[in-house]
């Protein structure tokens, strides 16, 4: 009986710790401008019309197309290494390429239409290409703090 009222408390605190944090204000992203309406050919985004990679991801491409309160919307392109991220949840589309990634502790393969679901603290991308350069967007909520990047071997 302790040990269920015990699991119960945790469970509770845990909640309600989570619950709090979400709703503190995150300082290290500006306050997001109003969403306009609009389209974008995504198709047509090439390597030559996204910014440069960073020092972090080396391989990888990225545009951000949307901030708003409480998620970012980004296209990608290339490859990264494996890692997590403890405080965002993350949905990547793919457009373009073929290859494979590493969600949890097995590799999924990825083509135009795969959709991948990856909840906060799960092990993803390893990404692998093997035909054509991997193109997808990647929907991040809440929007990811750039300190929240943590490899894994």
């Amino acid at each position: 009986m302790k040990q269920h009222i015990r699991t119960v408390a945790i469970a509770v605190l845990s909640f309600a710790i989570g619950a709090a944090l979400t709703h503190l204000p995150q300082a290290a992203r500006a306050a997001a401008a109003p969403l306009v309406a609009g389209t974008y050919d995504l198709a047509a985004l090439t390597t030559d019309a996204m910014p440069p990679p960073t020092a972090i991801f080396p391989n990888l491409r990225s545009k951000t197309m949307v901030i708003d309160d409480g998620m970012t919307l980004a296209v990608q392109m290339g490859t990264a290494f494996k890692h997590q991220h403890y405080n965002a949840d993350e949905v990547q589309i793919f457009l373009e390429g073929t290859g494979t990634e590493w969600l949890g502790d097995k590799q999924i393969a990825l083509k135009p239409g795969t959709m991948v679901i990856i909840p906060r603290g799960t092990t993803h991308a390893g990404l692998v290409e093997t035909s054509g350069h991997l193109k997808f967007v990647s929907l991040k909520s809440p929007p990811q703090d750039p300190g929240d990047v943590h490899p894994v071997p």
